[in-house]
């Protein structure tokens, strides 16, 4: 069973409608319907506790499943903070293959790193390249760190990304911006181009964590 199963299981149970089910739980019920049709598979964090709390049950049942149990619903329920999770560090090249890539992580011998973001059952860590994401300011992203990618997450103004260009078999790592109705993928770096998300371009993942591997901290 699922985490659209599992949902779609308590809203039965209690007898609440998808508008219902976003009224009490404060998640918009386009969302709650992205996930009960499979269309959203790994919702994020917020929504899961959210739901979670609405229909009184743990996230850690909602998203992962296992024994169901009930919480009180005075106490604010989030997922264990000691939960960790193993990713696999892949290239930049089978990243852009997108869910080709996702057949090659059964196969290749990578380097795993922990994680206690949830970026799906298919996520994966790159490593930065270049110094396009590096800031003199606030935010950055150093050549040689890596980040977690969540495929199929939603992405929203401001949050970080993995796209490609859909003649190519690489990605590349910015931060996704909604502007007067239209999409673009922006370096941290002024000293790189913006370019406006076409139908040349497909979002590969959310980007959830970042952090220096262990190897270079060793």
């Amino acid at each position: 069973m699922d985490f659209g199963s599992r949902l779609r299981r308590k809203l039965t149970e209690l007898g609440l409608s998808e508008s219902e089910a976003g009224r009490r739980s404060g998640v918009p019920q386009p969302t709650i319907n992205r996930i009960l049709s499979g269309e959203s598979s790994s919702p994020r964090r917020p929504t899961v506790e959210k739901l979670a709390k609405a229909l009184k049950v743990s996230p850690d049942w909602l998203m992962f499943g296992g024994r169901e149990d009930r919480v009180d619903v005075n106490v604010e329920p989030t997922l264990g903070p000691t939960r960790y999770f193993e990713y696999p560090e892949i290239s930049w090249v089978q990243a852009g293959a997108a869910m080709e890539a996702m057949e090659l992580l059964n196969v290749a011998a990578c380097e795993a790193h922990p994680s206690d973001a949830w970026a799906g059952p298919n996520g994966f860590w790159l490593k930065v390249r270049g110094p396009s994401m590096t800031s003199q300011g606030g935010i950055s992203f150093v050549e040689g760190m890596v980040i977690l990618v969540a495929p199929g997450f939603d992405v929203e103004n401001g949050n970080y990304c993995v796209a490609k260009m859909t003649d190519t078999n690489e990605a590349t790592f910015k931060q996704f911006v909604w502007d007067s109705g239209r999409a673009y993928l922006k370096p941290l770096n002024p000293a790189f181009p913006t370019v406006e998300v076409d139908g040349e371009w497909v979002i590969v993942g959310k980007v959830v964590d970042a952090k220096w591997p262990r190897s270079v901290l060793a």
